[in-house]
C-alpha cells in the first residue's frame, strides 16, 4: 500500500510514521507537511533516505500540491491541522482555512484519484463538554466550544457528506488527549515537564479541575492503522484510553516524577469556553475492530517524562524564537511577566 499521510512531521504524525514503517513492511508512506509552527523535520530526520518514506513540503490548501502528492496513493490518513485551542481563540481564520478548506481540498483530490480509504483523524473536542458523568459515543451530538473544535467538526461532517454524496470511502476517528514523545511543548504535559525541569511556573487554567481522558500516542497510532485496514467506510470510531485525570492530578504527577515542589503551580485565569470534562466510550472500536490500548498510564507517563529529559535539546530549540513570543502573549500578563 502507498499511503499519503498529511501532517506527518507533527506529534501524532511522526509517531505514526515510525510505528507504521516498523510494523507494516509492505507500507510506503508519502508525508505531505507544510512545516508550520508545530511541524518539525527534526522529528523524522533519521528517516531521511528510507526506501519506504518520502517527504513532500506542501500545504493541504494548495490543490496542485495535494494532487501531485496523492498521485499513485491507495489511501489517505489526514491528520494535518491547526490544533491548539488558545491559538484558535487568538486567531480563528487560519483554523478555518487549514482545517476546513484543507480537508475539502484533500477530499476532492481523493475522489479524483479513486483512493480506497480516507481516514480523517479528528478529536473528542467536537462533542463539547461533558458533565460529571457519562461518556462520548459516536452518536453524541456535536457541540464544539472553540473555533478549533468547530473547524474540526466541520471537517468531520465534510468527510461523512462526501461518503454519502459521492461514495468516497471516508472514515472518521475521534481520539481523546494524546501524550508521548515529540509532542509540541505548548501542550500541557510537555509544557509542564519542560517548565518544571527549568524551575519555571506551571500555568494551570482555572482550578485545575478540568478532566481529560489520556491516551498514549502509540496506542492511538495502532488504532489508526487498525481503522485504515479494517474500518468500515462512512463510520465514526472513538479512540480513548479509559484514563480520566484532572489537569491538577497530571500536574502533580509530573512534579513528583521530577522531584519538584508543588509551589511551581501557578493558577491562571481560565480560557474562554474551556470544556470541563471529556471522556470517551471506545467500545465500538474494541468490539468491531478488536483494538484495545496497551500502554499502562503510570508506565506511559514515566516513559514520557524520561523522553523529554533525554531530548532536552529538541524542546529547547522549539521553545525559542516564535514559540517564545506566543507563550509570552498567552501567559505573560497572567504570570505578571
Amino acid at each position: 500500500m502507498r499511503l499519503l499521510l498529511t501532517g506527518g512531521c507533527g506529534f501524532i504524525g511522526s509517531n505514526f510514521v515510525r510505528l507504521a514503517l516498523a510494523e507494516r513492511p509492505d507500507l510506503e508512506i508519502v508525508n505531505l507537511d507544510a512545516l508550520t509552527y508545530a511541524g518539525n523535520l527534526a522529528n523524522l530526520a533519521d528517516l531521511d533516505g528510507h526506501a519506504r518514506y518520502t517527504f513532500i513540503k506542501g500545504d493541504i490548501t494548495d490543490s496542485a500540491a495535494v494532487d501531485r502528492a496523492m498521485r499513485g496513493c491507495d489511501a489517505v490518513v489526514h491528520m494535518a491541522a491547526e490544533s491548539h485551542v488558545d491559538r484558535s481563540i487568538e486567531g480563528p481564520a487560519v483554523f478555518i482555512q487549514t482545517n476546513i478548506v484543507g480537508t475539502q481540498t484533500l477530499l476532492d483530490a481523493a475522489r479524483k484519484h479513486n483512493v480506497a480509504r480516507f481516514v480523517m483523524v479528528s478529536t473528542d473536542e467536537v462533542y463539547g463538554s461533558l458533565g460529571p458523568t457519562g461518556y462520548f459515543t459516536e452518536t453524541t451530538p456535536l457541540d464544539p466550544s472553540s473555533p478549533y473544535s468547530a473547524s474540526k467538526a466541520s471537517a468531520d461532517l465534510l468527510c461523512l457528506a462526501y461518503h454519502r454524496t459521492f461514495g468516497l470511502p471516508a472514515i472518521v476517528t475521534r481520539c481523546s488527549n494524546n501524550y508521548g514523545p515529540y509532542q509540541f511543548p505548548e501542550k500541557l504535559i510537555p509544557l509542564f515537564i519542560s517548565n518544571a525541569h527549568a524551575d519555571r511556573p506551571l500555568p494551570l487554567y482555572g482550578d485545575g479541575g478540568n478532566v481529560r481522558d489520556w491516551l498514549h500516542v502509540a496506542d492511538h497510532v495502532r488504532a489508526l492503522l487498525t481503522v485504515l485496514e479494517r474500518g468500515a467506510p462512512g463510520e465514526v470510531y472513538n479512540i480513548g484510553g479509559n484514563n480520566e485525570r484532572t489537569n491538577l492530578e497530571i500536574t502533580k504527577l509530573i512534579l513528583r516524577a521530577l522531584g519538584k515542589p508543588e509551589s511551581l503551580i501557578a493558577f491562571v485565569t481560565d480560557r474562554p469556553g474551556h470544556d470541563r470534562r471529556y471522556a470517551i466510550d471506545a467500545e465500538k472500536i474494541r468490539r468491531e475492530l478488536g483494538w484495545t490500548p496497551r500502554v499502562d498510564f503510570a508506565d506511559g507517563i514515566a516513559q514520557t517524562v524520561q523522553w523529554y529529559l533525554a531530548h532536552r535539546q529538541w524542546w529547547e530549540e522549539i521553545k525559542s524564537g516564535a514559540y517564545r513570543d506566543f507563550y509570552q502573549r498567552l501567559y505573560g500578563e497572567r504570570l505578571g511577566g
